[in-house]
C-alpha cells in the first residue's frame, strides 16, 4: 500500500471532508427512502490497483453483488462505485412501495436512481467543500449478480496507485445497505491533494 502520497493531515482533511459529503448524501437518501440513514467513517487507502478487488471483498463479503458505476469530471476526474448486496436490492424495492417482485428493468432503473442519488449528493459535498467544479455521466449497470473479484478490471488501470475512498450506508430500522467506493489515479490523487493544501491554507 502506498500512504505516502498524503500527509496525515491532508488524510484526516479528506476524511473530514468525504465525511460531510456523505452527511449530504445520507439526507438525500433518507429524503427519498423515508427512513433514517446510519453511514460509516470513511476509509481512506491508496493502493495499487492490484489490491482494489480484494480491498472490496472485505467490505462486502463473499456474497454476490450488482453495482453501478458513474463518472465524474471537471477539476477531478474518477470513478465512483455502488455495490449492492442481493438481498439488499430486494429490500430497497419494498422500501419504495413496490408491493409485487420487480421485474429486471424495473429493479435496473431503482437502483441507477438510489447510485445516482448518493453519487452527486457525495462527491457533489466533497467538491463544494474544496471549491472543483465536478460534473457526472449517467450511472450505468457495471455488473448484476457477480463475484465482487470480478467487479473491476485492474489490468485495465494504468495508474500506479488509485484512491480508495470507501463509505458504507446503512438504515436504521432495515437490512438495507450499500457502499460507495470513490476511485481516483495517481495524477488526480496529486489534483485532490493540492485542493486540500489549498482548503487548509484557507481555514
Amino acid at each position: 500500500m502506498t500512504t505516502a502520497l498524503f500527509s496525515e493531515d491532508q488524510r484526516d482533511a479528506l476524511q473530514e471532508l468525504t465525511n460531510i459529503g456523505m452527511g449530504q448524501a445520507g439526507a438525500s437518501v433518507a429524503a427519498v427512502l423515508g427512513e433514517f440513514v446510519q453511514l460509516s467513517v470513511p476509509r481512506i487507502l491508496v493502493l495499487k490497483p492490484a489490491l482494489i478487488p480484494a480491498a472490496l471483498e472485505r467490505i462486502v463479503g463473499a456474497e454476490k453483488v450488482t453495482a453501478v458505476r458513474q463518472g465524474f469530471h471537471g477539476d477531478l476526474r474518477g470513478e465512483a462505485v455502488v455495490v449492492f448486496g442481493a438481498a439488499h436490492c430486494r429490500e430497497l424495492a419494498d422500501l419504495m412501495g413496490y408491493d409485487d417482485s420487480l421485474d429486471e428493468a424495473a429493479e435496473r432503473e431503482l437502483l441507477l436512481d438510489v447510485s445516482n442519488v448518493l453519487v452527486g449528493a457525495c462527491l457533489g459535498g466533497l467538491a463544494e467543500q474544496i471549491s472543483a467544479e465536478m460534473g457526472f455521466s449517467a450511472p450505468s449497470l457495471m455488473a448484476s449478480e457477480a463475484e465482487v473479484a470480478t467487479l473491476l478490471d485492474v489490468s485495465r488501470m494504468d495508474s500506479p496507485c488509485a484512491l480508495f475512498v470507501e463509505v458504507n450506508f446503512r438504515l436504521e430500522k432495515r437490512s438495507f445497505a450499500c457502499h460507495l467506493v470513490m476511485l481516483l489515479p495517481e495524477d488526480q490523487i496529486l489534483v485532490l491533494r493540492d485542493a486540500i493544501d489549498r482548503f487548509l491554507a484557507s481555514l
